[in-house]
């Protein structure tokens, strides 16, 4: 199963990886703020993740790893 592995001290909450997720399971989390004082992404349901690294090519950050 892929994994997505979100590095939240460098995520500036810009949202381009959740509106890139063709299974629209990424999500920023209003409900915390990183050290930076962004709203981090966050991986809402992991077991619906294809593994197509959509994500992680948009992110300008580099703060999203995918695992196969």
């Amino acid at each position: 199963m892929p994994r997505i592995i979100v590095d939240e001290s460098v995520c500036k909450g810009c949202g381009l990886c959740a509106n890139a997720c063709p299974q629209k399971i990424i999500s920023l989390d209003t409900g915390r703020l990183n050290p930076k004082g962004y709203h981090p992404a966050r991986l809402m349901e992991p077991e619906k993740c294809v593994g197509c690294a959509a994500c992680a090519a948009m992110c300008p950050d580099t703060a999203i790893t995918v695992e196969k």
